[in-house]
């Protein structure tokens, strides 16, 4: 497995609808982020503050200025450490990964997924709740 090279896939795939954050992160953004809160509406995760209109992708997905034209865009997420869990705990599953097209995927793990999920398990391990 490859170390993630900001291809954004997962983002770009799951932010325009299918995240949500829990009541406890909600709540703390109203408190300390209110810059995140004001992207929240009726307790879901990204509308428009002005037209209140559910966002087609993540306001705080954001392209890194390029040094070659010709290079393939790198995104990072501006609230990184303020993301919501969902996003802490993507990905979870090699299927996921495969499903996803995520470029972290090599040969060597579509043929030995079970040894691919071991790995993945031990990368994501501190971002998934114990017990996970």
């Amino acid at each position: 497995m490859k170390d993630c090279n900001q291809c954004g896939k997962c983002c770009i795939k799951y932010g325009d609808g299918d995240l949500s954050a829990t009541q406890e992160e909600i709540d703390l953004w109203e408190v300390f982020n209110p810059e995140i809160f004001e992207f929240v509406k009726n307790n879901e995760i990204w509308f428009d503050p002005k037209s209140g209109v559910r966002l087609s992708r993540c306001p705080f997905l954001e392209v890194e200025p390029k040094t070659n034209p010709q290079a393939q865009n790198k995104y990072t997420c501006s609230i990184y450490l303020d993301r919501p869990e969902d996003c802490r705990h993507y990905p979870s599953l090699i299927a996921e990964m495969i499903r996803d097209e995520c470029e972290m995927i090599e040969i060597t793990d579509l043929s030995q997924p079970i040894k691919a999920q071991i790995k993945l398990d031990f990368i994501m391990r501190d971002s998934r709740p114990a017990g996970y």
